[in-house]
């Protein structure tokens, strides 16, 4: 028997909520979770010159507004590989709309990214929330968000930061709470 990554719980212990990672930092290959298969197969690559800055994955149990499960980028110095379950706290959310998949011309539907830090990341426990972060770590993650899927025909645009109770909305309440 398998085990289906995308059913996992939300949330584990003290709260904290699980990012499944799909493409470990450094990968030049969105790689995708296909429950059906449950494997790891390659997406599409990344543009030329691009690598993941982090380690980026989903959020199990959970369903954003694309019907894929919610996406996470975990901001640490370390690097995993696909399946890891790495229990994290939110950091913010960077918001994101895009062409619906499938839609009529013009209509968009949100597809937003959690920035999220491990728990047991002991280098980033000074970090609370997406504005600790630099200007300019800010810019780069929304450049690189767009980089990787401008040959895509998804018409991404930012639409701004919210801070880690935002983040929160979107995800189930811990057990208990």
């Amino acid at each position: 028997m398998t085990t289906d990554l995308t059913r996992l719980p939300t949330r584990g212990q003290h709260g904290a909520f699980h990012v499944v990672v799909e493409s470990p930092r450094g990968s030049t290959v969105k790689l995708k979770y296909d429950a059906a298969l449950a494997a790891f197969s390659i997406s599409r690559p990344l543009t030329r010159g691009l690598r993941y800055p982090f380690d980026w994955g989903f959020i199990p149990s959970t369903q954003g507004p694309d019907g894929d499960p919610l996406d996470a980028m975990v901001l640490w110095d370390d690097t995993t590989w696909p399946g890891v379950v790495l229990p994290c706290r939110a950091l913010g959310v960077l918001q994101v709309d895009q062409k619906r998949k499938g839609g009529r011309p013009g209509e968009r539907e949100r597809n937003d990214r959690i920035l999220a830090v491990p728990v047991s990341a002991p280098r980033e426990e000074n970090l609370r929330t997406y504005q600790d972060l630099s200007r300019r770590e800010r810019e780069e993650l929304a450049h690189f968000f767009m980089a990787a899927v401008h040959f895509e025909d998804k018409d991404a645009r930012i639409l701004g930061w919210e801070g880690p109770e935002a983040a929160e909305r979107m995800l189930p309440l811990p057990s208990g709470g």
